[in-house]
């Protein structure tokens, strides 16, 4: 996995480029299209990962990174996206919306409207494996070419037609807010309510903290938050969650 040749990067970044919603098709690329999976041990730890029993973890184990490389590239992970995508639509379409447009819908963007999959696949990121490191991950989201999460994509433009109206909620920089317009238009995220990303003055807020607090605001704006999507437990627990929270997986890292 750590030996792959030097074309690997390119090769995975012009895949997702010309087909940037087939995040499957990096599968190949990775070095991860087999299904070697040796015991069940790193299941459970997905398993506990997924239900908040394991927290404040820091890297994936190294045992577990070929394991989390075939899911989060393999058909599971996107049955696992579509199957939370699906419940989300069949609570959000039973719903009589107002006529105010004040009813909302609240996504996080890295790992639940953006895919930083193309990053993440990096041998020297492992899937999770290898400690975050700030500086390089920037220099990969200040690229603005991050891949639309499928199954979200679509419930996105299901809910908009519903009459939803789509607040954008996520921890990335405020210095980040033009390529993030540009990267989520590129991909299909054509319209929506606001974009609240970090201010300077806030980035040292803990995540949970934060999201909190700026779901709070919207209410104090007389938003009504019907539904809440992010694959961190920080994007859902807190104050203000709205009326239904929905989990999208994701065992590469933890944000408290």
């Amino acid at each position: 996995m750590r030996a792959l040749p030097f074309l690997y990067l390119a090769t995975l970044l012009e895949t997702t480029q010309v087909i940037p919603n087939n995040l499957h098709l990096l599968r190949p690329h990775s070095g991860l299209a087999g299904h070697n999976v040796e015991g069940i041990d790193c299941l459970s730890w997905r398993l506990a990962v997924e239900t908040d029993n394991l927290r404040d973890w820091s890297v994936v184990p190294e045992d577990c990174e070929k394991y989390v490389g075939n899911y989060m590239l393999g058909k599971q992970y996107r049955e696992d996206c579509q199957v939370v995508a699906d419940t989300a639509y069949a609570y959000a379409k039973n719903l009589t919306l107002g006529d105010d447009g004040l009813d909302i819908w609240v996504f996080d963007i890295d790992e639940t409207t953006l895919s930083n999959l193309p990053y993440y696949a990096q041998p020297q990121v492992a899937f999770g494996a290898v400690a975050y490191n700030s500086t390089t991950f920037n220099e990969w989201e200040a690229k603005g070419i991050a891949p639309a999460v499928p199954a979200n994509l679509d419930l996105y433009k299901k809910l908009v037609n519903l009459g939803f109206k789509i607040v954008f909620l996520t921890g990335r920089s405020e210095t980040f807010r033009n390529i993030t317009i540009e990267n989520l238009k590129n991909v299909g995220y054509t319209t929506w309510e606001k974009l609240i990303l970090k201010q300077t003055s806030e980035s040292g807020t803990a995540a949970l903290v934060y999201k909190s607090t700026k779901r709070a605001e919207l209410e104090a704006e007389g938003y009504r938050i019907l539904g809440n999507m992010g694959d961190q437990w920080s994007d859902l627990f807190g104050t203000n969650v709205g009326n239904r929270t929905f989990k999208v997986p994701d065992p590469m890292y933890y944000i408290s």
